[in-house]
């Protein structure tokens, strides 16, 4: 495989039980995760000594490093002033924790916007905020990437792309979803043509668009690998990070403002460590092939 591409996951999509999450990645072969739920409890509401007592010392006895901390920040509304100051607390923590763990990148949102409003009036708010929290992220040399989410800002191209040029600090890049582009009525190929030089980070995470589902990649509507052919081919380096969404799991409550049931309709048969696997194979498929035809 391309040496230039590791591959990561959302692990807690495995299990809520971090020991399992920590013996399926190994047995996969895979040497990085993402890390957003541990024993049932979210990232962001651990403390640094926390970290360092009860996490840490596993990751380094499974040999597994940390591609990216999988934070909850920016999930807020945006008029939720409460909110977002008990989220900059937060987000110095959690640099913390990415400074502990040699992690350099952390996925965040930008604000989720009051039902039937338009999100275009937002658009200083959430740029003045955004600046906020990548003026906390500087101190650390942490790296926020902002992942195009349903229901927030930035969740179609054209705002990510605003929002990206406009924030305009190296502490502030992008994540490439197409699942969530997929859902959000976007055509990947256009979101790509326009977001390439400040993606910095790729989810592997596909959907169709008949009934919003989540499906295993390469098999919906996201154009993955003829995507990820262009991401290579351009030169990227980095991480491909699976975030499967094939089958239920605890943290899927802390993401979806719909009931996540609405989400993942069918379990495929699948428990997470299937859903995880199948993923992971899928992907390795996609990458043989573009490696084949000598991309």
């Amino acid at each position: 495989m391309n040496q230039d591409l590791l591959i990561s996951g959302f692990s807690d999509e495995i299990s809520s039980d971090f020991d399992t999450q920590l013996e399926v990645v190994s047995n996969l072969g895979m040497k990085y995760i993402s890390l957003r739920g541990i024993d049932g409890k979210n990232i962001g509401d651990f403390t640094v000594d926390e970290i360092k007592e009860t996490v840490q010392p596993r990751l380094q006895k499974a040999g597994i490093g940390v591609s990216s901390i999988g934070s909850p920040i920016g999930k807020v509304f945006i008029n939720d002033e409460e909110g977002f100051a008990k989220q900059k607390l937060m987000l110095d923590t959690l640099c913390q924790i990415s400074n502990l763990l040699d992690c350099k990148y952390m996925r965040i949102f930008s604000f989720y916007i009051p039902k039937g409003e338009d999100a275009d009036q937002y658009r200083s708010q959430v740029v003045s905020k955004l600046k906020e929290f990548a003026a906390i992220a500087e101190k650390y040399n942490v790296i926020l990437l902002h992942e195009n989410e349903k229901d927030i800002f930035g969740d179609i191209a054209r705002r990510c792309h605003e929002i990206l040029t406009e924030v305009g600090s190296p502490y502030f890049k992008g994540i490439f979803d197409f699942a969530n582009f997929v859902q959000c009525g976007e055509d990947t190929q256009e979101c790509y043509d326009l977001l390439r030089d400040e993606i910095v980070y790729i989810h592997i995470k596909d959907a169709v668009t008949s009934d919003s589902q989540n499906v295993v990649c390469g098999t919906g509507e996201g154009k993955i690998p003829e995507l990820l052919a262009q991401f290579i081919k351009s030169g990227y380096k980095g991480f491909l990070t699976l975030e499967p969404h094939l089958v239920l799991f605890d943290s899927l409550k802390d993401l979806e403002l719909e009931d996540a049931t609405e989400i993942i309709k069918d379990n495929k048969g699948l428990d997470g460590a299937g859903g995880y696997k199948l993923q992971y194979e899928a992907l390795l498929d996609i990458l043989k092939k573009i490696e084949s035809e000598g991309i």
